[in-house]
């Protein structure tokens, strides 16, 4: 919170609070554009990533995650048993910009992530706590349909009906990572995510559906000298929103995501991804502000985390002035 505010004190030539006539409607976006730029694995639950902004738009948002349950770990780690607790806050900022005439954003956010895990390791139990920062990711995205560049004025009396967006996601490797250890944070390798998504609105209900691809670059050293390379892992989130009011809204989440076989030193696993999450996210003005709350846990699960999460964030606007 004290970086948020610090930001409005040290930027005088910035208008820290959006207009009236168009805070209330940019409410609904503000969180989405930092999340969805901060979220290139597949687990993700992100509702509202393709929401168009005014062009001009800043956003600062503050992400704070827990997790908390069992890990299935792919066939080529020896670990039986695994269990965690991990903890994550993500920095993100986002611009929106006008991309060929079309609502577009780039921006992205690095996690600090601290957690203990434990397990058995060859049938012995073994436990380690680790913490630093996680793996940079950045996106640019643009509204395909449904959404042109609008400036503020436009963007007071624009009413969203069918939005086509695309997205592109990268996972830059620059993550704590020591290959003497089987268990870290960063991954050591690059990752790009394609997405694709589409929602539409009726009333106070809007509807989405996303559908992505995640494909991996091999990490060259895997436990000192390996080589870990990863099939795409192909993905889908859906997303039932209901608005009570601008800015006020109950998101019900789910997710499906397969692939990720691992074939590790030339070895290929036995064993691929099946995985789902379900979820909630409950999103609040505070004045011309938000704050989301999500909680979310695993349907079902073949490899990684059978986590219970619960999240919370807070995110702050501001356009320079005119």
């Amino acid at each position: 919170m004290p970086l948020v505010h610090g930001l409005r004190r040290t930027s005088p030539t910035v208008r820290p609070l959006l207009p009236r006539r168009f805070a209330r409607g940019a409410r609904v976006g503000l969180l989405a554009l930092v999340c969805s730029s901060t979220a290139a694995d597949a687990q993700d639950l992100v509702p509202g990533a393709y929401t168009p902004l005014p062009a001009g738009i800043n956003v600062v948002t503050i992400v704070a995650t827990l997790n908390n349950g069992d890990i299935a770990f792919d066939p080529s780690l020896p670990i039986d048993d695994g269990h965690a607790t991990l903890g994550a806050t993500v920095v993100g900022f986002n611009r929106t910009l006008h991309i060929a005439g079309r609502s577009a954003s780039v921006g992205g956010g690095v996690p600090y992530v601290r957690g203990h895990l434990e397990g058995r390791l060859l049938g012995q139990f073994q436990e380690a706590s680790r913490s630093g920062l996680g793996d940079l990711a950045a996106r640019v995205a643009i509204n395909l349909y449904g959404a042109p560049a609008m400036t503020l004025p436009q963007f007071a009396a624009y009413r969203a009906k069918t939005i086509v967006g695309l997205s592109v996601v990268v996972l830059a490797p620059i993550g704590q990572y020591d290959p003497a250890k089987v268990i870290n944070i960063g991954s050591n390798r690059w990752a790009i995510k394609p997405e694709l998504g589409v929602s539409r609105r009726r009333g106070g209900w809007t509807f989405e559906v996303d559908l992505g691809a995640s494909f991996f670059t091999d990490n060259t050293n895997f436990r000192i000298g390996g080589r870990r390379a990863q099939a795409p892992i192909l993905s889908t989130q859906g997303h039932l929103i209901y608005a009570f009011r601008p800015g006020l809204w109950l998101a019900a989440d789910g997710n499906y995501w397969g692939g990720g076989r691992v074939t590790t030193n030339g070895v290929e696993a036995t064993q691929r991804q099946k995985n789902s999450r379900l979820g909630a996210t409950f999103a609040v003005p505070i004045r011309r502000q938000q704050v989301r709350i999500s909680y979310s846990f695993g349907a079902f699960t073949t490899i990684g985390g059978d986590f219970q999460s619960v999240g919370a964030s807070y995110s702050y606007a501001w356009a320079k002035r005119p």
